[in-house]
């Protein structure tokens, strides 16, 4: 039987999102605390959820991945209760793990649906933790999985996609189309402080695009031209984010007279807002009006690969807990560290405490 010991739950830690209209402003104050920014701004911001009627689909995207990982481990015989806690919106951190105290939980595992090393990305979820911890008196030591970005549970999901993707071109595009990568930009001085040696955010993410690409070369007999693009640039113009924007990429690319394009979303483990906007509707607007062929693969969402890999972290982790020697999955590179390393994807705030690292 599959030993979970000594975890005695999992939660499953996501960034939440707006329910309803009215939902969306104190949501993004939530999202924006201690920016100071006014009302109105986070009105214009919140557009993007107005037009999918005020509700992101990041909780019910949640909602679905519960149930299968719940599925998964009862099938697979592994006890496991698996709890569901937000940075910025209900279910809050704090009121689920009032919920595992009173469950009697007392030692549980956290998966983040980040697959990479930033600030944004770790650390803030890490330091989120932290505080809802401290509201909770006698609340349950939390450990983190690690970093799952280069695990074949990840990442054979992304190549499948990648193909059906291709697949969708137009006929004469599919031998010469490009594969564009995606995922969220950040300040380039985040990416300069993301994991214990810097820029590991880019450097994980050209790790599974180039993964990818060398297994849609297997598959096809055909090496794609590829590039790492960025998506959701936010903040002032005068800061430098990741470069060069999705849509930039893609009149670029019909500059060059390039067939057809296949945006890949590795970024992102499922279809929330920056994938329904910034890529649904903005990017594919940008390749219609300029004429590019377009298609977008798919995110790993509840593929059952996805969901199975949550269950080998738990007991790849639980096993070394308990001092054994595991073989851990990674399709490249080596896996990535349990407990993150002192000074890993620092605050560009100042120092807060966080749990699951060495600082």
């Amino acid at each position: 039987m599959p030993d979970p010991t000594p975890y005695d739950a999992l939660l499953l830690v996501s960034f939440g999102g707006p329910e309803k209209p009215e939902d969306v402003v104190p949501f993004l104050r939530n999202v924006t605390a201690g920016k100071d920014i006014p009302d109105a701004r986070l009105e214009e911001v919140g557009e993007h959820y107005y037009g999918f009627g005020g509700r992101s689909p990041i909780n019910d995207q949640n909602r679905a991945l519960l149930e299968a990982i719940r599925g998964d481990l009862a099938a697979s015989g592994v006890d496991l209760p698996v709890f569901w806690g937000n940075r910025n919106w209900d279910p809050y951190l704090a009121d689920t793990l009032v919920e595992m105290r009173e469950a009697g939980v007392t030692r549980a595992l956290a998966l983040v649906t980040s697959a990479y090393s930033s600030y944004s990305g770790c650390r803030q979820y890490r330091e989120n933790l932290a505080g809802a911890v401290a509201e909770v008196p006698g609340a349950p030591q939390l450990d983190k999985l690690r970093h799952y970005y280069n695990h074949p549970g990840f990442i054979e999901p992304m190549v499948d996609a990648t193909l059906a993707a291709l697949a969708e071109l137009p006929e004469d595009a599919r031998r010469s189309g490009h594969l564009a990568f995606v995922t969220h930009s950040i300040p380039t001085s985040m990416d300069a402080a993301s994991g214990p040696e810097g820029h590991a955010y880019v450097a994980q993410h050209r790790l599974v695009a180039a993964e990818v690409v060398d297994r849609v070369r297997e598959e096809t007999g055909h090496r794609y031209p590829w590039e790492l693009v960025f998506c959701s640039r936010s903040g002032p113009p005068h800061v430098p984010w990741l470069e060069p924007d999705v849509n930039d990429h893609l009149r670029g690319l019909r500059d060059a007279e390039v067939a057809g394009a296949v945006v890949v979303p590795i970024g992102f483990v499922s279809d929330h807002m920056e994938v329904i906007y910034d890529l649904d509707t903005e990017a594919r607007a940008t390749a219609e009006e300029i004429g590019l062929p377009f298609a977008r693969a798919a995110t790993a969402g509840v593929d059952p690969r996805f969901v199975a890999m949550v269950r080998d972290l738990v007991l790849e982790r639980a096993a070394q807990e308990r001092g054994q020697v595991v073989e851990q999955a990674v399709v490249s590179g080596p896996p990535s560290w349990n407990v993150c390393p002192a000074g890993c994807c620092a605050n560009p705030r100042g120092p807060r405490p966080a749990l699951c690292g060495q600082d």
